[in-house]
C-alpha cells in the first residue's frame, strides 16, 4: 500500500530542513515515544545548549524515530563458545566476483585513485580494497534509516550507548550543515554512510571534497569516497612505502600467550620477538615495531602474521584483525589482477 508522506519544515539553528515521516526500516522496528524519555530529553537539552538546536524541531524529529530491533540484534556480540574462523571470514570478501568488480571500479576511477594515492601516500590497492570490503564498491551501502539505528543504539543499547550518542550528535550536526533531511538518509545497521561506510563523526572529521564540486558526498561521489578513505588512513598515521604485515614463523604456539594478550598495537622488535620463538619469513628492519596477529580458524590452527604500523592503521577504520587482513588480501588480489 502506498503511504502518503507529509513533509514538515522546522527551523534548526537558522537552517530550514525538510523533515519527512519515514517508514520503519525493518519488520521488527516499532514506534517509541523517544521525546518523552528523560534520557532523550537530556540529550535534546544538551544539543540545544551546545549547538543552538531548536528543541521543538528536535522533538519533531525524535517523535518520528522508530526503534530498530534489527540494529540491536546485529550489534550484539556472538554468544560464548562461538568459534571465529578467519578462513570463513576471508571467503566472504576474497572471491572472483569481488575481485572482478574491484578491477572495474579501479579502472573506472583510475584518475581519482592515483591522485589520492599520490596526495596521501596510501597505496592505490588499499584505498580500493577498503571500499570493496565495506560496500562491494558501492553496491551495498545499507538500507537502514540512519536516525533510527543511531537513536536505538544510543538509548536502547547500553553496551555502547556513549559512543552512539556521540555519533547521533555528529549526525544531527552533519545533516544540519549539509541541509539534508535527517529522516531521509540510509546506511548500515550501525549508522555508517556511503561507499566507504563512514560514521557521521568520521565524515565531519576526515571526509574530503575530492571531486571539487564544492560539497562532500560519500553516497553518490566515488571520488569523494576514494579521497576520504585515503585521507582517513593518512590522518591515522599511514607510513608511505612500508609493508602492513610480515609473514610470521612460529617455533612453539604454546609460548605466544603474552604476545597475543599484548594486543595489536606494534610494540615489539624482531629481536624481542625471538624470546617467544617468533621470527619473520620476510626481511624486517631491526627497529620496526611489530605486533603478533593471530587469526583463529575455529578448531583448526590459527594463521599468524606480524602486524606493522600500517596494519594497525587499517584497524582504526574497523577495529578487527580479521577486517585488516581481508583488506590487505583483497588489495593484493586486486593489484595482481590489474597488473595482468
Amino acid at each position: 500500500m502506498r503511504k502518503t508522506v507529509q513533509t514538515l519544515k522546522f527551523l534548526l539553528a537558522g537552517a530550514g530542513l525538510a523533515l519527512a515521516t519515514g517508514c520503519a526500516t525493518t519488520p521488527e522496528a516499532v514506534a517509541r515515544d523517544y521525546p518523552a524519555r528523560p534520557d532523550v530529553r537530556a540529550f535534546i537539552d544538551g544539543l540545544a545548549e551546545r549547538h543552538a538546536f531548536d528543541r521543538a524541531a528536535l522533538d519533531e524529529i525524535f517523535a518520528r524515530v522508530r526503534r530498530s530491533d534489527a540494529a540491536i540484534r546485529l550489534m550484539t556480540p556472538a554468544p560464548p563458545g562461538f568459534k571465529r574462523s578467519w578462513k570463513v571470514y576471508r571467503s566472504r570478501f576474497i572471491d572472483d566476483t569481488r575481485i572482478s568488480t574491484g578491477v572495474r571500479f579501479w579502472r573506472e576511477h583510475a584518475d581519482a585513485v592515483a591522485r589520492a594515492s599520490e596526495r596521501y601516500g596510501v597505496p592505490e590497492e588499499i584505498i580500493v580494497a577498503i571500499i570493496g570490503v565495506e560496500t562491494v564498491f558501492g553496491r551495498i551501502t545499507g538500507d537502514h534509516r540512519v536516525i533510527d539505528v543511531l537513536t536505538t543504539l544510543a538509548f536502547d543499547y547500553p553496551r555502547r550507548a556513549d559512543y552512539f550518542r556521540g555519533e547521533l550528535e555528529q549526525y544531527l550536526l552533519l545533516t544540519r550543515t549539509e541541509g539534508v533531511d535527517p529522516l531521509a538518509v540510509r546506511g548500515s545497521y550501525a549508522g555508517a554512510i556511503g561507499l566507504p561506510q563512514f560514521m557521521p563523526g568520521s565524515i565531519r572529521r576526515w571526509a574530503v571534497d575530492f571531486d571539487g564540486d564544492g560539497r562532500i558526498d560519500l553516497r553518490e561521489s566515488p571520488a569523494d569516497a576514494i579521497g576520504s578513505v585515503a585521507n582517513f588512513l593518512a590522518e591515522h598515521g599511514w607510513a608511505p612505502g612500508e609493508p602492513a604485515r610480515y609473514a610470521a614463523r612460529i617455533a612453539d604456539p604454546k609460548r605466544l600467550s603474552p604476545l597475543i594478550e599484548a594486543g595489536i598495537t606494534p610494540a615489539f622488535t624482531i629481536d624481542s620477538l625471538r624470546d617467544y620463538g617468533v621470527s619473520s619469513r620476510d626481511p624486517v628492519a631491526f627497529d620496526t615495531k611489530l605486533a603478533l596477529i593471530d587469526l583463529p580458524n575455529g578448531d583448526d590452527a590459527p594463521d599468524y602474521w606480524l602486524g606493522a604500523r600500517n596494519f594497525y592503521v587499517i584497524t582504526r577504520y574497523n577495529r578487527s584483525s580479521f577486517y585488516a587482513s581481508a583488506v590487505i588480501e583483497l588489495a593484493e588480489a586486486l593489484r595482481a589482477e590489474i597488473g595482468r
